[in-house]
């Protein structure tokens, strides 16, 4: 035989013994498998698919470049494991503790508070922006004490950081130790 028929043969050799060798289930396996395939390539062909498959490409290569994809990993590593450290009893207490904070915090009176604090900082920035910078010095700040608003302030400072103080006191009063 010639050196160019040689590797025909091989070939034709090779041909009838996958021939011999596949079942009617592995034909039709490799069949249903083939026509998947197709099907895949088919969608990647449509111009959405095509673009979105592009673009996420594009994203992933630019997660790689900057470190993202790491910290990605390392972020759904992390849940997996919080979530199968995770008990019942846990999920139950937190869930608990959601519904607490939402019931002590989703009402008027907190809603209204934070309006109020929050309208009391924008005024509070408006009047300071507005002024000359102060001088400083000791009797610069004797003659801010001096005006009846700035002790009308600092006396409310001071009884709501007392009140706070009481409050906060009077919920976690620590067990005496025992001798």
């Amino acid at each position: 035989m010639s050196e160019s028929t040689l590797p025909q043969a091989d070939m034709a050799r090779l041909a009838q013994a996958a021939q011999d060798a596949l079942t009617d289930s592995m034909v039709e396996r490799l069949s249903v498998t083939g026509a998947n395939a197709l099907e895949v390539v088919d969608r990647l062909n449509e111009e959405e698919t095509r673009d979105a498959i592009l673009t996420l490409i594009d994203k992933v290569t630019e997660m790689h470049r900057t470190g993202a994809l790491d910290t990605l990993f390392q972020l759904l590593g992390l849940v997996h494991g919080a979530r199968s450290a995770l008990t019942d009893s846990m999920v139950e207490r937190i869930c608990m503790f959601g519904e607490t904070m939402i019931d002590n915090l989703a009402n008027e009176e907190v809603a209204a508070m934070a309006h109020n604090a929050r309208r009391a900082m924008e005024e509070a920035i408006d009047e300071t922006a507005s002024r000359p910078k102060p001088g400083g010095g000791l009797l610069s700040t004797i003659s801010m004490l001096s005006k009846p608003e700035t002790q009308q302030a600092l006396q409310f400072m001071l009884a709501f950081a007392c009140h706070m103080r009481t409050r906060s006191v009077d919920q976690h009063v620590l067990p005496e130790r025992e001798v």
